[in-house]
């Protein structure tokens, strides 16, 4: 992520993503404060030897204490001094980095930063946090209206699919010029109820497709000519005519295919296993 920036006290201060953390740039915060002051001094002093040392125990699990030993005994002597890099590298600290290149320079965890903010002034302090807070607040915001914009963009797009799908796969109502064709055999009946075409028709317009149009079925469909068989027949004893037939079970196969479209019990019968995925 690009560094982001924070005025405090009139100092642009750069904030960075590193271990998906924000590191603060104390090079920056240096801008405010009066006289001459270098993080190697803050770094030398006893108790910012020992809150370092916490919070790397905490945060850290390859802190290494023997070093961080050896620092800590010395700290605060007039002949002591040690660099960020040196620090890093002693005791593998991740709190504090110190990198070169365009954004280059000393960055500390936020943690760390904020009680660096304290050396600076007491005011320094608070103000650090406040804006902080502020620029957190304002991503947040930002994220809670792309993430709602996303689900908004979702449910458009899925109501565009769920539509494309019916407008595939629901049979088209038949003309009374189709109704009145006595069709050769019950299965294109059927073929012509469900699909709105023939068996011949079918493969005279794809004929690139191995198999019949019954191959090339969704399951769905499938479901459906299973059932308009078995309404078939039932209407079949009933002496229904061929033509009345054929106009119910077109009827039956629009309505089973509204509500098989979409429905997660198919894709359950698809996928066996999904299910179990659903009801975690």
């Amino acid at each position: 992520m690009k560094n982001r920036t924070i005025n405090v006290k009139g100092a642009d201060v750069a904030i960075a993503t590193r271990h998906g953390q924000d590191y603060i740039s104390l090079t920056d915060m240096l801008k405010a404060k009066d006289g001459d002051f270098f993080i190697s001094d803050w770094l030398r002093n006893r108790n910012t030897v020992e809150f370092l040392g916490i919070w790397e125990t905490v945060y850290n699990p390859v802190f290494n204490y023997g070093e961080f030993a050896l620092i800590k005994s010395q700290a605060g002597l007039n002949s002591y001094k040690i660099s960020v890099k040196e620090w890093v590298e002693k005791t593998q600290a991740i709190g504090l980095q110190a990198t070169a290149g365009r954004y280059g320079g000393t960055y500390a965890h936020k943690d760390i930063a904020f009680e660096f903010g304290m050396w600076i002034s007491a005011e320094f302090k608070i103000y650090l946090i406040k804006e902080f807070q502020r620029l957190k607040d304002e991503e947040s915001r930002t994220t809670s209206l792309e993430w709602n914009f996303q689900r908004t963009l979702s449910k458009v797009n899925y109501k565009i699919h769920t539509d494309a799908i019916k407008e595939r796969l629901i049979p088209p109502r038949l003309t009374p010029a189709q109704t009145g064709i006595i069709y050769a055999s019950e299965a294109d009946l059927l073929n012509v109820a469900l699909f709105g075409i023939t068996a011949a028709q079918w493969r005279q317009g794809n004929p690139d497709q191995n198999g019949n149009m019954r191959d090339a079925a969704t399951l769905e469909q499938l479901v459906v000519l299973s059932n308009l068989e078995s309404i078939n027949a039932v209407l079949i004893h009933q002496d229904l005519d061929a033509q009345d037939r054929l106009v119910q079970l077109n009827a039956i196969a629009i309505t089973q295919m509204r509500s098989l479209s979409g429905l997660n019990a198919m894709q359950q019968l698809a996928n066996p296993g999904a299910k179990k995925r659903i009801t975690k």
